[in-house]
């Protein structure tokens, strides 16, 4: 199993733009067929430190993480979404 996390800055932090991003994250849910698990967080702390919102997916193998990486729906919706909203974002991928 892996895990991909990943945290957004955004440009934009404010309440409707994390609730719009973060719906459009959990939309992957039921759009996206290698994702087995996913959960999105929204900051509520707002420190100087503090990333906005995080994703957490859970896949099957590498394959099923390359795979995600290219869907369709994950390319043409969640990353042009994200792209745009984005000031910047870091990641981490593991094995479970």
């Amino acid at each position: 199993m892996i895990r991909h996390i990943v945290c957004f800055k955004l440009k934009d932090p404010g309440e409707e733009n994390c609730r719009k991003t973060a719906e459009i994250l959990r939309s992957m849910k039921d759009k996206v067929p290698q994702v087995q698990a996913l959960e999105v967080g929204v900051d509520f702390l707002h420190s100087a430190r503090s990333y906005d919102i995080i994703l957490q997916v859970t896949l099957e193998d590498a394959a099923a993480l390359e795979a995600y990486q290219n869907d369709p729906y994950h390319v043409n919706v969640v990353k042009k979404h994200m792209h745009a909203v984005r000031e910047a974002s870091i990641a981490v991928d593991y094995e479970i």
